[in-house]
């Protein structure tokens, strides 16, 4: 499944609610999401109205590491 194009950051972070994570701190353009599903985890996201490609990837990367999902069960899961 190919990641979506015109994803913002606020639509990330509610499409991340799906593994747990919550909003805990918001610091000029970026939002840090916590989850304590699968031991404490925290990820940086641009509070943009459409994020880049690679980023969105590196995002999605590092939450699947943590999850241990590979990406398409990942963008499947969350966008699916």
């Amino acid at each position: 499944m190919k990641l979506p194009r015109d994803l913002s950051g606020r639509e990330l972070a509610k499409a991340l609610r799906l593994l747990g994570y919550v909003v805990t701190r918001e610091v000029g353009s970026h939002m840090r999401l916590t989850t304590l599903v699968r031991g404490q985890h925290h990820v940086t996201i641009p509070d943009h109205a459409q994020l880049r490609v690679g980023t969105l990837a590196a995002i999605l990367e590092e939450v699947g590491k943590h999850h241990q999902m590979v990406r398409a069960d990942l963008v499947a899961k969350l966008f699916g």
